[in-house]
């Protein structure tokens, strides 16, 4: 049950199951119109709820009697409850936009797939040599030095480096381990990069949506150990 719950839940009192009786006795009315409107709003909620158990902590609370549960266990219980929800709640929401996202992803990377010049490397990353290479590749847990652009599918540059910059190999995402280790020093390579290998189902804050494909263009400068 939502420890807010007892916020709002006397402002509306359902009518669904209210007679036309005359009005026979207010006390008990009210109590008993409460008492339909909590059980209307937990029936929703809640329906696996133990009645016995809630119309204990129902009673010693309203009047004041010692709990059975101390107040920290109540908020932690509360407080899982809620997250639940909230939980329950989002994925609800988000299965539609996540599934939506995967199909413009898969709808792109096979776009970029039939152009001219791409070659497939691991993991679906896709490639096309810009300017050709003929110095050493980078060792897996080695550095790079690299110029580059990054862009989202509709070509907005999320990245973009000003001035060469080193990078481990380890330190990088997944998709740039994978192309940068069959990459010669000196080429140029343009690259597409599934979410997967990127920022996946999280993101990248404000930037980078979930399951966004990312676009690079990568110059390889240099490598050392």
């Amino acid at each position: 049950m939502s420890r807010y719950l007892f916020m709002s839940l006397f402002l509306l009192v359902p009518f669904a199951h209210a007679t036309d009786a005359p009005p026979s006795d207010n006390a008990h009315d009210l109590a008993y119109s409460l008492g339909a409107s909590l059980g209307e709003r937990l029936r929703q909620e809640a329906p696996d709820l133990q009645l016995p158990a809630l119309i204990e902590g129902l009673q010693q609370a309203y009047q004041n009697k010692p709990l059975a549960i101390k107040p920290e266990r109540m908020e932690q219980i509360l407080s899982d409850h809620d997250a639940a929800l909230a939980q329950a709640e989002n994925s609800g929401q988000s299965e539609p936009q996540t599934e939506a996202a995967l199909k413009e992803e898969r709808r792109f990377m096979e776009a970029e797939k039939a152009k001219p010049g791409v070659r497939q490397l691991a993991d679906g990353i896709l490639m096309t040599e810009l300017a050709p290479g003929n110095g050493p590749k980078p060792d897996i847990n080695g550095r790079v030095q690299v110029k580059y652009v990054g862009k989202l599918p509709d070509g907005t540059i999320f990245d973009q480096s000003q001035q060469p910059q080193w990078f481990r190999l380890d330190s990088v995402i997944a998709g740039w381990t994978t192309a940068l280790v069959d990459m010669p020093v000196g080429a140029k390579w343009r690259l597409v990069i599934p979410s997967a290998q990127a920022y996946g189902a999280e993101g990248a804050g404000d930037l980078i949506d979930p399951y966004t494909p990312l676009v690079f263009e990568i110059e390889l400068i240099a490598v050392s150990q």
